[in-house]
């Protein structure tokens, strides 16, 4: 029987990004997921969906900026008659998402159900490629 072995590269990194990843986890509430799903209906729209569970309406903000949808979320839980020593229950979410060329900014359309944001943006019709034919030299030279 043979056996085989592998060599690891030691990583002393990989714990801390482990760790910044359970502890950022996209803006998201301990016990929460937050997540982006960013995909294309048929070449038509490009669709942004951003799981915000927990926030509402009210605390999203999406502009445009510079060729990028930016998305803002936050959330606060507050108690007037507590004074805190430490508070962990407040979130924010940010995604700053780069359009592309064929997206028609003035038409973007955002709707909030549910705790999923989802942001419509529709997309122009490219024209198609134009094939540019290839000339020889030596024919250009003799005319023909």
């Amino acid at each position: 029987m043979t056996m085989t072995r592998y060599i690891v590269r030691f990583d002393p990194f990989a714990g801390f990004l482990s760790l910044r990843s359970e502890l950022f986890n996209d803006g998201a509430l301990p016990g929460t997921t937050s997540t982006t799903d960013i995909y294309t209906n048929e070449d038509r729209e490009l669709v942004v969906e951003a799981h915000l569970p927990k926030f509402d309406e009210e605390n999203i903000t999406i502009n445009l900026a510079q060729g990028a949808l930016v998305i803002r979320a936050e959330r606060h839980n507050e108690d007037k008659n507590k004074k805190y020593l430490i508070r962990e229950s407040s979130s924010s979410f940010y995604r700053s998402i780069d359009l592309p060329e064929q997206a028609e900014t003035e038409q973007i359309d955002a709707t909030f159900e549910g705790g999923v944001l989802r942001v419509r943006v529709p997309l122009k019709r490219m024209p198609a490629p134009t094939r540019i034919p290839i000339s020889n030299e030596d024919a250009m030279k003799n005319g023909t």
